[in-house]
């Protein structure tokens, strides 16, 4: 069966199918909607045949479905009919949860997407726990988005920036215990790898498309994050 993923983030949207090692992309941004994504994805996968599509939404996730509409997009996304305006079976799961299946290796990991906004999840023994820690309040009245997002990034500076990450992400190893933590998302390349903790990693953001293969595998569903797949680790 030939899968195609479709990782919807707050500035492009990537695709990739089964077979194939280059992804695709077109623009995302504030104003995209559900039929907008869809209307793209048809255009920028043209010539790709494809059995099943996995999703990466943006934001909480529930049987498959979006919870709320995205903070970073357009609207018309909850209660939108994705199978029926893709054509093909579909499998929705928040993009942090579809990122962390990719890059699960086993034990207990917290995932931390480091995009436009903040995305989260937590794989337990192989359970994915979608987490929506990204609008918590952590420091002076701002929310943990506030500090580690994009607009974070652009509020603090580099240096700051990345301060802050290490902060957080002691912050949240303090208090989920973790075997590990893997940082992902499209502004984890600007952090050293040599800096940072034990324990703590680079992901690849190719391993969303990993995890969205991963969500079609004859596995038991992931729990909160829609009906995905349990997350195994590489061979």
């Amino acid at each position: 069966m030939k899968i195609l993923v479709v990782d919807v983030g707050g500035h492009h949207v990537k695709l990739l199918v089964s077979g194939m090692n280059v992804p695709r992309a077109f623009a995302s941004g504030r104003r995209l909607s559900a039929r907008d994504m869809v209307r793209g994805t048809l255009d920028a996968s043209r010539g790709w045949r494809y059995d099943a599509v996995s999703i990466g939404y943006p934001g909480p996730v529930l049987h498959g479905r979006p919870l709320r509409e995205p903070h970073n997009l357009g609207r018309g996304w909850v209660g939108f009919d994705f199978q029926a305006a893709l054509g093909r079976p579909v499998k929705l799961v928040n993009d942090a949860a579809m990122q962390a299946i990719g890059s699960y290796q086993g034990g207990t990991m917290l995932f931390l997407g480091l995009g436009t906004g903040l995305g989260s999840a937590l794989v337990v023994d192989g359970r994915v726990e979608a987490m929506e820690l990204a609008h918590l309040p952590y420091r002076k009245g701002r929310t943990y988005e506030d500090y580690v997002g994009a607009r974070g990034l652009e509020r603090l500076g580099g240096k700051k920036w990345r301060k802050s990450v290490l902060d957080v992400v002691e912050a949240l190893r303090t208090a989920l215990q973790p075997d590990y933590v893997v940082l992902g998302g499209g502004n984890a390349r600007r952090l050293d790898a040599q800096a940072l903790p034990p324990q703590v990693r680079l992901g690849d953001n190719a391993n969303a498309f990993v995890g969205g293969f991963r969500l079609w595998a004859r596995v038991p569903q992931a729990r909160g994050a829609g009906p995905s797949a349990t997350a195994r680790p590489r061979p």
